[in-house]
């Protein structure tokens, strides 16, 4: 009972604490209220996330109180997405100053992090429907932002239409599954005593329309378009859609997660995923934008995360949505500044790159080994044994090898190790903050995760290929990549039209 009591009185300070942000909003949104006011709102709106961490230090990692959800999973997704919006705002305080859509900015972000921190703390299906709404009715007003911008309005017009068929599918899936179970509660709904009353088709229909509901959101093909047409709004836009909106589909999946234990449903989310980390990133390989190479490799990431879904991993998926969410935010919010190296590391290589090469090598071999071996009958941990091994040989690399000196070398080497024990420290701190309030889900066939690797690797020999252009075939690939990963032409300008009224005024007062 103490822990109930304590988590309604976090509850009821953290919905205070949006209030006050809203309300902050909407004075930023009046002309009257001068725009020094806006630093004071960029400080009210860090209330929220102090009390969401309040709160997740407090709460039982399991809980569930009808209508409430309060466990570890809603508190942290409640925490990553409003420090996310805390962020980007402090970020555009002075960023997007002087931009005529200023005050609407700071009211529709506040908007749709709040809908987005909202939406699983309740465990009502019809409270995430309206919460999941009203965020993706935030997100179109942000990338259509400058509405002055046709290109811009055109993105917006595209996404809004995508955003709705998603929701609908949601708002399907919920009905039909509170008409077939009796219950509006998630948790009642989809427990097994309410799932057996499901027939296989039914189970399958409303699966489907859940896998519909996450894939446009993370951006999957054939819906990863509207994604690359956002790249037309603020970069601050293109930061905070990672705060819990294309990354969406982890939660969701894992609140839902009996549906999909089990079932083909499984083999279902793998197929479109797996080819969306290989499209994503072929995709960013070609693109020469770079926001648009960021929106693509969130393509192959969003993959790579209803992968981990797919195969059962929902802890996994869900701290990759996080960690990845955060490292992708920090990337977009630096866009302005990024510079690409045209120094060519090949130039460099000789008899001591190569032997660092081998040292590096070697050590992720090792590391791919002792992770599969440590858990042979997991199919998802000969997944991640490969990546995190590539992972590491990459990051060797960049850090070791393409040094020169061996102090230089050392201290990457020190880099590395710092940064590999720091993301286990976060990994495993997640993973058990987690493991009570996440139900792992059923794994498919072994045969399945096995495919999934001959594939990954396959595409990764396939981007090598296409990067040196030395078949015929690589050149066409390539070229439909770039095809591929382009935006709509209507949501696309050689620069921003709308400027010349505003050119054409200037001259006339001249």
């Amino acid at each position: 009972m103490f822990d109930l009591l304590d988590s309604l009185f976090w509850l009821k300070i953290f919905f205070a604490s949006l209030a006050l942000c809203l309300f902050s909003a909407l004075l930023v949104l009046n002309r009257k209220v001068p725009l020094a006011y806006v630093r004071i709102h960029a400080k009210i709106i860090a209330l929220p996330p102090l009390a969401a961490l309040a709160a997740l230090i407090t709460a039982n990692p399991g809980q569930a109180e009808a209508p409430w959800r309060l466990d570890s999973l809603a508190w942290l997704i409640a925490l990553f997405v409003l420090t996310i919006g805390f962020i980007v705002q402090r970020y555009s305080v002075r960023y997007l100053f002087g931009d005529r859509s200023y005050r609407k900015f700071f009211v529709l972000l506040t908007l749709t992090t709040g809908g987005a921190s909202c939406a699983w703390l309740n465990d009502d299906l019809r409270w995430l429907l309206l919460c999941w709404g009203i965020t993706l009715f935030g997100l179109t007003a942000l990338i259509g932002l400058n509405s002055a911008w046709q290109a811009a309005k055109n993105a917006a017009l595209y996404a809004g239409r995508i955003f709705a068929l998603s929701w609908l599918a949601i708002a399907a899936a919920a009905l039909w599954l509170s008409l077939a179970t009796g219950h509006w509660q998630l948790s009642s709904a989809i427990a097994e005593e309410s799932l057996v009353q499901l027939s296989s088709w039914e189970k399958t229909g409303i699966g489907l329309l859940i896998i519909l509901t996450v894939m446009i959101p993370a951006a999957q093909w054939p819906f990863h378009r509207w994604l690359l047409d956002s790249a037309i709004a603020p970069t601050p836009v293109s930061a905070v859609m990672h705060a819990g909106l294309v990354n969406v589909g982890g939660v969701m999946l894992t609140r839902f997660a009996p549906m999909f234990s089990g079932d083909g449903l499984q083999l279902i989310l793998l197929v479109p995923a797996v080819f969306s980390v290989l499209l994503g990133t072929g995709m960013m390989t070609v693109q020469t934008d770079y926001k648009r190479q960021l929106a693509a490799s969130t393509v192959a990431q969003m993959g790579f995360m209803l992968v981990q879904c797919a195969l059962g991993a929902y802890i996994a998926a869900v701290i990759h949505l996080i960690l990845h969410g955060l490292f992708k935010a920090a990337l977009f919010l630096q866009a302005g500044s990024a510079v690409r190296r045209y120094e060519s590391f090949a130039s460099k290589r000789g008899r001591p790159a190569l032997f660092w090469d081998m040292i590096g090598g070697a050590f992720a071999l090792t590391v791919v080994i002792g992770i599969w071996v440590s858990a042979a009958d997991d199919g998802y941990q000969l997944i991640s044994a490969l990546v995190l091994g590539w992972a590491l040989f990459i990051a060797w690399r960049q850090l070791v090898t393409a040094n020169d000196g061996r102090v230089t070398r050392m201290a990457g080497l020190f880099i590395l190790t710092g940064a590999s024990l720091a993301f286990a420290i976060i990994h495993s701190g997640l993973h058990g903050l987690l493991k009570e309030a996440v139900v792992q889900g059923a794994q498919p066939p072994v045969m399945a995760a096995v495919l999934t690797v001959v594939v990954l690797l396959a595409g990764t020999a396939a981007g090598a290929l296409i990067v040196r252009q030395r078949f015929a075939w690589s050149g066409a690939l390539y070229l439909r990549l770039v095809k591929t990963g382009e935006p709509h032409f209507e949501s696309v300008e050689e620069r921003p039209n709308y400027l010349d009224q505003y050119l054409t005024q200037g001259g006339r007062q001249s």
